[in-house]
């Protein structure tokens, strides 16, 4: 699809709603539904880095800025941060099994927990021989092991029954970063440097190497669906990638636009992909059953999502450019 093919066929603008945010956005696409499109500001300087939804109905964050985990509440706008530790510079946000929020902090070069109840502050810092490992971005397998992928060149597992930690050296060297699971429990991660898809052997702790189709294509995060394919942001090719496991065959979509730069991918209970493109200052939703894109484009300008996650009916992001989260409500 070509970018004179975007036609525009909602707009959604309101009046600022107080604490609670603001609406607004446009929707572009030839089949697009109705979306809407909201933001919610977080304190100054917070730098949002990454969101999970939370079950109690609230929003966790990453504060990267402040060194803390955020939590929003949507009814209200209200949100709370909870300090991490000195030097704390936290980049990934899951909610666990347990139902609490686990944290990679790059500062602390730990994988953190915070109790949601009693707000306590776990740590579980990585071997002193590993070095600084860039901590980004985990995952929790069927078993309830814990992956993780740090960009200095390194992959782990925790097991939080134990409390203990692994650390191993990614092939190709620096480079990890987004990390997901298969619902049959299987593990894959982008590496944004070395530009491959990893699947990581749960038993054995190797890695296979998965060459995508476009030379240095910086495949930076991914993302299951409901099928096990896993979806891939090709942020230097500006591609929207798919690994189908059980043929071994890739896929590739160039984003529309002039310059995309799809950076987050994540994929809805529809089985919908989404993508921000930094280059259109957007959510991109992805239709894999018509091929069809529907832009998004965010109020707030330079949003720089960089992390999308979300629940039923909602698809949340963190705009680190300008302090804000953003949900985008699609029913």
């Amino acid at each position: 699809m070509t970018r004179r093919a975007w036609t525009a066929i909602a707009v959604c603008v309101a009046a600022a709603t107080g604490a609670a945010g603001v609406a607004g956005g446009a929707v572009e696409g030839s089949s697009a539904p109705a979306l809407s499109v909201r933001e919610y500001p977080v304190p100054a300087g917070s730098r949002p880095h990454d969101v999970a939804p939370a079950r109690d109905g609230g929003v966790w964050y990453t504060a990267q800025g402040s060194g803390e985990l955020g939590w929003l509440d949507p009814r209200t706008g209200r949100t709370r941060h909870i300090a991490l530790g000195a030097a704390s510079s936290p980049h990934g946000v899951i909610v666990g099994p347990d139902g609490a929020p686990w944290i990679t902090d790059s500062g602390l070069n730990a994988i953190v927990r915070v109790d949601p109840r009693t707000r306590a502050v776990r740590r579980f810092p990585l071997p002193a021989s590993t070095g600084y490992a860039n901590l980004n971005t985990a995952v929790f397998d069927r078993r309830g092991i814990l992956w993780f992928t740090g960009q200095s060149g390194i992959y782990g597992r925790l097991d939080p029954r134990t409390g203990r930690l692994r650390v191993f050296r990614a092939p190709r060297g620096a480079g990890p970063y987004g990390i997901t699971a298969t619902p049959s429990g299987a593990v894959y991660y982008a590496s944004l440097a070395g530009s491959y898809l990893g699947r990581v052997h749960v038993a054995r702790f190797t890695v296979r190497v998965l060459q995508p189709p476009t030379r240095n294509q910086g495949a930076r995060r991914a993302w299951s669906d409901s099928k096990g394919r896993i979806w891939v942001s090709e942020w230097n090719a500006g591609k929207l990638g798919l690994y189908t496991p059980s043929t071994g065959r890739w896929r590739e979509w160039r984003v529309p636009g002039a310059t995309p730069m799809p950076y987050a991918v994540y994929v809805d209970e529809l089985d919908k992909v989404w993508l921000s493109d930094f280059g259109a200052n957007a959510l991109v939703r992805f239709d894999p059953r018509t091929a069809k894109f529907t832009r998004v484009r965010l109020p707030s300008s330079p949003a720089n999502v960089r992390q999308i996650h979300g629940r039923r009916g909602e698809v949340w992001g963190a705009e680190s450019g300008v302090d804000k989260l953003v949900v985008v409500r699609t029913r």
